[in-house]
């Protein structure tokens, strides 16, 4: 977190930053990160790919959810880049027409990587748990792990944690049997 007498940065310095990174800003301190690794983006990907025809199409699956890539999040003063978020249609019945949402999320994924996993469990999911974003999942595409857990009040638990091979059904996604493996896929 930023010290006091440290100047916060502001969307002009993330509009200032090369296009090849990802700028954050977390309590006030601008965040440059790489862009994502082959595997990290590969990881969500797929990911996006297993969860959006059932819940965002609603194809083979409940529906009812509106599911996004790196969406630029706005909430209080931070900025925020996750590398999925979904928001329950209950919430956000139609996806606005808006560079950025001011709205948290319901449900979000950090790929963890070398470069993030600092700010991901750290700043970054106190932020998400201060918004009150109802699920994190944090896919670790090098240790080939899925963490799941759930907001309550006094902070996120621990709902499951799955490796390697297995067939997941996980909140708030439980409707579907997700293959691990086929997030790992080279």
């Amino acid at each position: 977190m930023g010290h006091a007498a440290e100047k916060k940065a502001t969307l002009a310095d993330l509009e200032a930053l090369p296009p090849h990174v990802v700028g954050e800003i977390l309590f006030g301190v601008l965040h440059v990160f790489p862009r994502p690794r082959v595997r990290h983006g590969r990881a969500t990907s797929r990911l996006g790919a297993r969860l959006g025809p059932p819940f965002d199409e609603g194809d083979g699956g409940p529906g009812g959810w509106i599911l996004l890539d790196e969406p630029e999040l706005h909430l209080a003063d931070d900025v925020l880049v996750p590398d999925l978020a979904g928001w329950r249609r209950e919430r956000m019945p139609e996806l606005p027409d808006v560079a950025f949402f001011t709205q948290a999320p319901d449900w979000i994924c950090e790929a963890l990587s070398p470069a993030t996993r600092t700010y991901d469990l750290t700043d970054k999911r106190a932020i998400y748990h201060r918004e009150r974003v109802g699920h994190l999942w944090l896919v670790d595409p090098d240790a080939r792990t899925l963490e799941v857990q759930r907001h309550e009040s006094a902070g996120y638990l621990t709902v499951g944690s799955w490796r390697d091979d297995a067939i997941v059904s996980a909140e708030p996604f439980a409707e579907i049997a997700l293959p691990l493996a086929s997030l790992w896929a080279r």
